[in-house]
């Protein structure tokens, strides 16, 4: 029986809608801009892709691509192509060849963008996915229940060794679950990560042996991937429990070969995604390419959060971490990051909006940059989501939490 891909996309063409779905498939699949004798119907029966809908759309009233072609309004349809697996096999670069490759650059679109994906189980039987997740990482961090509480370093960089380590001990005394280093500081000669690792892990440890409990630090290994199993082996080596990659930059084979050596959760930035996907016009929406990444091995992925400081909104947000929540082939379930722009503050409204603890909740500035410093930072997110489990106003939150109230003067007002 043949497996199929489908690949859902939203265009605008000049061609009849119709018309212009075929060319996109005969492109992406058997075709080229001309019939050609060795393209019999027996081979497109087998290995064409197929169109599956067309659905037309209202109109966005955008500038066409550039080198666009056509003398007539252009026309909005959301369409689903069906690509043989034969074509491509269960291997993520390939497919990606057929789903997303050169049909960015057909004139005959205004604009294409890939919107979604529907993958067959072949998949599964070659990508692991997540080799940690949801249970354990919270295993791993000590945080059984409840929102996993996190921040980034910062400054972003800058910070010397010495300076790191008085942070981290700062912040792990304040009871923060989870800190990561800045998608910008990577190996760089003024805070390698040797030296980085050999500043954090003894603060760690130091910690878990008083209390039982280590916070989870993920190292940014981000490299050359022939230099991310060492970079990963030092950090295991030294008791680290975390590393993180920028997936765009690692790129998802890099993703996944470091995936099939881990030891410890694999934290997915995203730093670089919004070149694919900012624009409605061109290139990959988040829906499709958290498959991809999750497959890949990503046990954390960020998401962005309300309220955040980049392009998406509120509604956006909220169906990335539906979409990075909803199971995908059996695999183990990929914790959903938020981040960008957060603070205890938004709490309540996230919460309310996702229903769910499982979630890995980073404020960078809206716990380094709390009145009080760091630590209260870190009291005001934890006083916030403990409240907002609970079910309870953020009128009681704020009664009963002074490093709440304080947020709130700094960074105001409450979202609810």
């Amino acid at each position: 029986m043949t497996e199929f891909v489908r690949a859902t996309y939203i265009v605008e063409t000049a061609m009849p809608l119709e018309r212009a779905a075929e060319v996109l498939a005969g492109e992406q699949s058997t075709g080229t801009f001309v019939r050609v004798e060795r393209e019999t119907d027996d081979l497109r029966a087998r290995f064409a892709a197929q169109v599956d809908s067309v659905d037309e759309l209202p109109p966005s009233g955008a500038s066409p691509l550039p080198g666009t072609i056509g003398d007539g309004a252009a026309r909005r349809a959301r369409l689903t192509l069906r690509f043989p697996l034969d074509n491509f096999g269960p291997s993520i670069p390939n497919l990606l060849a057929a789903v997303a490759g050169n049909l960015f650059e057909l004139k005959e679109f205004a604009a294409v963008k890939l919107v979604d994906l529907e993958l067959p189980a072949a998949f599964a039987s070659r990508y692991a996915g997540p080799r940690f997740g949801v249970e354990g990482t919270r295993r791993l961090m000590g945080r059984p229940e409840g929102a996993m509480i996190g921040t980034i370093v910062k400054p972003s960089i800058g910070l010397s060794p010495a300076d790191l380590a008085s942070l981290v001990t700062e912040l792990a005394e304040a009871g923060v679950d989870f800190i990561k280093d800045d998608e910008l500081q990577g190996n760089g000669p003024s805070a390698p990560l040797f030296e980085r690792v050999r500043a954090v892990m003894p603060v760690l440890e130091r910690h878990a042996d008083r209390t039982g409990t280590k916070p989870m630090y993920a190292f940014n290994i981000t490299d050359d991937i022939d230099r991310l199993e060492a970079n990963h082996d030092l950090v295991v080596a030294a008791g680290g429990t975390c590393v993180m990659v920028v997936i765009p930059n690692v790129g998802l084979a890099g993703l996944e070969y470091l995936s099939r050596r881990t030891q410890v959760p694999i934290h997915g930035h995203r730093a670089g995604f919004g070149a694919l996907s900012r624009s409605a016009q061109v290139g990959i929406g988040f829906r499709a390419w958290q498959q991809l990444a999750r497959l890949s091995g990503a046990d954390h992925l960020h998401t962005n959060g309300i309220s955040n400081k980049f392009y998406e909104s509120d509604a956006e947000v909220l169906d990335g971490v539906a979409a990075v929540r909803a199971p995908l082939l059996d695999l183990t379930p990929t914790v959903p990051v938020l981040s960008s722009g957060q603070w205890a503050g938004l709490a309540h409204a996230t919460y309310a909006a996702v229903g769910t603890a499982d979630l890995l909740v980073l404020a960078g500035g809206g716990i380094h940059g709390h009145p009080d410093g760091s630590a209260a930072g870190v009291a005001s997110m934890r006083a916030a989501w403990d409240s907002a489990l609970r079910g309870e106003s953020v009128a009681s939150a704020l009664s009963s939490s002074a490093e709440l109230r304080r947020a709130v003067e700094r960074f105001g007002p409450v979202r609810d």
